[in-house]
């Protein structure tokens, strides 16, 4: 049985352990917390996770030890493996700087334009002023992206893939399912192309099951209708 026991679901902060264990080649079992049956909010997954979301990461060889949030299990499974955070203090900063830009910028504010676009409008509830502010906040973060990658190297902390990768890729490639135009950010894409071609992270893609309409793939509209239904207002 492997010691890392990953609890999920097919949504970007879901992806990112998953993107980190494929990228290790750890061994992990993997169960799938589905939202349809609300089973992150049943009291012994909640005992793992008292916020109850996703994901959720139970180290079976360190005394059953559970690590919610999704940038603290990348920490952790970084520091366990001693892969994808840097050594040298300066550059090690830099990653948990980009890490937590992700978490307290990015994933939030095209979390909000993807719910209020493709949650709250297609139940009926559509807030054009919400969505005008989150999708305009989410392309500003995007063009920080860009410009921190236009200083060159094929990552976010230059010519090392770290965990802040991992973390922000799963959010800004989804700019479509958040209504995020990518137009003139051309290092942003181009990083877009380099994780594209990884083969770990695309295994990570689909798991537990696909979810290609996010990034405009496949049939986007029964997309919709099955993500939404997951959900209630």
């Amino acid at each position: 049985m492997a010691d890392l026991h990953l609890y999920t679901a097919p949504t970007m902060n879901g992806w990112k352990p998953l993107i980190f264990l494929e990228e290790a080649e750890l061994p992990y079992a993997l169960t799938y917390v589905r939202f349809d049956r609300k089973e992150q909010k049943a009291p012994d997954y909640l005992e793992l996770n008292p916020n109850g979301r996703i994901p959720t990461l139970v180290d079976r060889g360190n005394g059953d030890f559970a690590v919610f949030e999704s940038a603290a299990i990348l920490w952790y499974l970084a520091e366990k493996s001693g892969r994808f955070l840097p050594e040298d203090p300066k550059r090690r900063s830099q990653t948990l700087q980009w890490l937590f830009f992700q978490m307290a910028g990015v994933g939030p504010m095209m979390g909000q334009a993807m719910w209020f676009r493709r949650i709250a409008a297609p139940k009926g509830h559509d807030v054009p002023l919400a969505i005008e502010r989150y999708t305009n906040e989410s392309r500003r973060l995007l063009e920080v992206l860009d410009g921190q990658l236009a200083k060159g190297g094929p990552f976010l902390i230059g010519d090392e893939y770290t965990i802040a990768d991992m973390a922000t890729y799963p959010w800004a490639r989804s700019h479509y399912w958040a209504g995020v135009s990518v137009e003139g950010l051309e290092h942003l894409q181009a990083w877009f192309e380099r994780l594209d071609a990884r083969p770990a992270i695309q295994r990570a893609l689909q798991l537990p099951e696909p979810r290609p309409a996010f990034f405009g793939e496949g049939d986007v509209a029964e997309g919709v209708t099955k993500n939404a239904a997951q959900f209630e207002l």
